[in-house]
């Protein structure tokens, strides 16, 4: 799947140091997942379902 020209969003949690960050894409009914610090690493495309359970299953405090 070709996202070179995909608009990548991170949260708006996400502070400006440059941590531990995600960045998501819509991607053909889906949605890919990528590490902010390794955009050029793996894409994980992900069902909006799988995506939404996976948000939903992560505590929200660190």
């Amino acid at each position: 799947m070709e996202l070179s020209d995909a608009r990548w969003r991170k949260s708006s949690h996400s502070g400006s140091n440059g941590g531990d960050c995600v960045e998501l894409t819509d991607a053909a009914g889906a949605v890919a997942v990528r590490d902010s610090k390794d955009p050029d690493g793996p894409v994980l495309l992900l069902t909006r379902k799988t995506l939404r359970t996976a948000v939903n299953s992560t505590p929200t405090t660190h």
